[in-house]
């Protein structure tokens, strides 16, 4: 396993705590809520590096900005009408649609790579599905998958053009003032923007603060990095990792279940990511 791989998988260990995290706070907070503290505590760490930046590394970044923020508030609202384990399911979707997503780019698709996902995407149904549908909270999770699909084949294509740091920390400080004024668009006519104050507990200050400085600032740099060298689909596979964790974290921080079945699915994820960098002979063997 080379070192872009170990980061990444350090960055669906990471991600994968964020699961209970987000339920904690999406208890008193919304999706958009959530998303937009987060952002904004981990736009105030990169600042210094936004403000050296490029105009393209701009341009770059509120793209990828944009993509990450749908993703997060989707995923974020669903998770407040389902567990942390079917949201962790059905984002892994993301894993089937990078390479599908891939072919409107001209991408090729490697079979090694296809049969991983598919693998992947099984391991997680069999570990993370648990019934308690939510039609709207089902819908909004899937698009935030789709979403996050689409960013990281961007990520992939566009992270060489810019210093790790730079193109991470534009990302943030959009993500930041777009989240921003879409959680005051939305709470606007409420009075939930005079309540926010009340409704952060210690207990989510501290989730939020997990959130924005490890998970969001620390892992998107993090992938900035590593997804120089490491395709996307081949990342995608590999983010197959964050239920799993998310998965032992539920189990162990919200008592959640974890069955034998999903322990097998958990096995089965596992192998997907060794199948996926298997090195075996031609990978010209695209579809």
């Amino acid at each position: 396993m080379n070192l872009h791989v170990a980061l990444l998988l350090l960055v669906t260990l990471v991600w994968g705590a964020t699961f209970p995290v987000l339920k904690v706070a999406t208890a008193s907070l919304s999706g958009i809520e959530t998303s937009a503290l987060r952002f904004v505590i981990a736009a105030a760490c990169m600042l210094p590096w936004a403000l050296r930046a490029s105009r393209r590394a701009w341009t770059d970044g509120a793209l990828l900005g944009a993509l990450v923020l749908t993703s997060y508030v989707a995923q974020a609202y669903g998770l407040q009408f389902i567990s942390s384990n079917r949201s962790a399911f059905l984002t892994s979707l993301n894993v089937l649609m990078v390479p599908l997503f891939g072919l409107a780019f001209g991408n090729r698709i490697f079979l090694r790579i296809v049969l991983a996902a598919v693998l992947a995407c099984v391991g997680i149904g069999l570990m993370s599905w648990d019934g308690g549908s939510n039609l709207v909270a089902d819908l909004s999770t899937v698009a935030g998958a789709a979403g996050y699909a689409l960013y990281v084949i961007v990520l992939s294509a566009r992270a060489a053009r810019h210093p790790a740091r730079n193109l991470a920390a534009t990302q943030i400080v959009w993500m930041a003032v777009l989240g921003t004024i879409w959680m005051i668009c939305t709470d606007w006519d409420t009075n939930r923007l005079h309540t926010l104050a009340h409704r952060v507990s210690p207990e989510i200050l501290l989730g939020l603060a997990y959130l924005g400085v490890v998970a969001t600032a620390g892992m998107l740099f993090i992938q900035a990095i590593a997804q120089r060298h490491v395709s996307a689909d081949k990342a995608a596979v590999i983010y197959a990792m964050e239920p799993v964790f998310a998965a032992l974290f539920a189990w162990w921080w919200l008592s959640e279940g974890l069955s034998f079945k999903a322990a097998l699915g958990g096995a089965i994820v596992v192998f997907a990511v060794v199948l996926s960098e298997w090195k075996s002979a031609p990978e010209s063997q695209a579809a």
